[in-house]
């Protein structure tokens, strides 16, 4: 253990005290190295205790998961974290980011933030001496990402050669699992409806960035897209911020919707991935969702043992 435990410092250590604002910000070969920690932690195989350290938590959309599992892994590290809700400080009244990313520095040892604006994410990142994570903004979702290739990895024992097909909106998700996916060799179909596609832009970005071969393809027909996956990833219509398109992405979205018969065209070792909350019935029916196929529950649990991994990194705890 003593010298695995070396291998895994020594792989992660540029990343030591470092923002991460993208799926991009880690190395193929750091990401491996954050699963094999966070398998460790997840086990009980490893502990870390960062002696009384402080997360602050500015989040200005809803969250259940990223919330807690930030929370529990900063408990479990020894640490605290400090809710920096803007409807109760003084950035619901207007500070700016740069006055208020300064402050907190001298308060906390890291922030973690969710907000709308990738750009004001890297703007706190600009003014901070602090890292700074992205726990979701409307661009990407990366410690979403490093949950579900964990998962992944945890299912098939490997993710080289994997294939994966997220069905739905061109999201946040979709982004950070095709950038992520690249850098890993695992081939990545996004089908989308017409129009709702990623952006050209992340789209070159993840193939920029491809291992081992791997390939990021776009399609808009679901019965195609899952012939020959072994992962079939879904998420909700209508993002946050989206709620006023609802009614009119659920007329355009159901034939995107996951169901047994889906399932069936990729066969039944198949795992169906969701990064939650569910809208069931829409895109996910609830039988499917509590098949044996699904695997969702345990990606959930995830998200706390990879960001207990990662705050371990970038705060100095191996």
């Amino acid at each position: 253990m003593a010298s695995a435990s070396l291998g895994l410092a020594s792989e992660l250590s540029s990343f030591s005290k470092t923002n991460f604002l993208s799926s991009a910000d880690l190395k193929s070969s750091q990401i491996l190295s954050l699963f094999e920690l966070a398998k460790q932690l997840k086990s009980g195989n490893r502990r870390i205790d960062l002696g009384n350290r402080v997360l602050g938590l500015i989040f200005t959309k809803a969250s259940t998961r990223t919330r807690v599992s930030f929370q529990v892994a900063m408990a479990r590290l020894g640490g605290q974290t400090v809710d920096l809700n803007p409807q109760v400080t003084q950035l619901g009244r207007g500070e700016s980011v740069k006055d208020t990313a300064r402050v907190l520095s001298r308060y906390c040892d890291a922030l973690a933030i969710r907000t709308f604006s990738q750009q004001d994410l890297e703007e706190y990142a600009e003014w901070s001496t602090i890292p700074v994570i992205n726990a979701l903004t409307d661009l990407e979702h990366p410690c979403q990402a490093l949950a579900d290739y964990l998962t992944i990895q945890e299912k098939f024992g490997k993710l080289k050669g994997i294939n994966l097909s997220y069905i739905g909106d061109g999201n946040n998700v979709a982004n950070s699992l095709m950038i992520c996916g690249a850098m890993l060799g695992v081939n990545v179909c996004i089908c989308s409806p017409k129009g709702f596609e990623p952006s050209s832009n992340i789209l070159e970005k993840a193939k920029s960035l491809s291992k081992n071969g791997s390939k990021i393809t776009i399609c808009n027909e679901p019965s195609k897209s899952v012939i020959g996956a072994d992962v079939i990833y879904t998420d909700v219509w209508a993002s946050m911020g989206q709620e006023k398109e609802q009614l009119k992405r659920k007329e355009i979205f159901e034939k995107y919707k996951v169901d047994q018969e889906l399932i069936d065209l990729a066969g039944k070792e198949v795992i169906l991935l969701h990064c939650l909350p569910a809208h069931r019935g829409e895109e996910i029916t609830d039988q499917a969702l509590e098949s044996q196929n699904s695997y969702i529950f345990d990606q959930a649990e995830n998200r706390l043992h990879v960001q207990q991994a990662l705050l371990a990194v970038q705060l100095g705890g191996l």
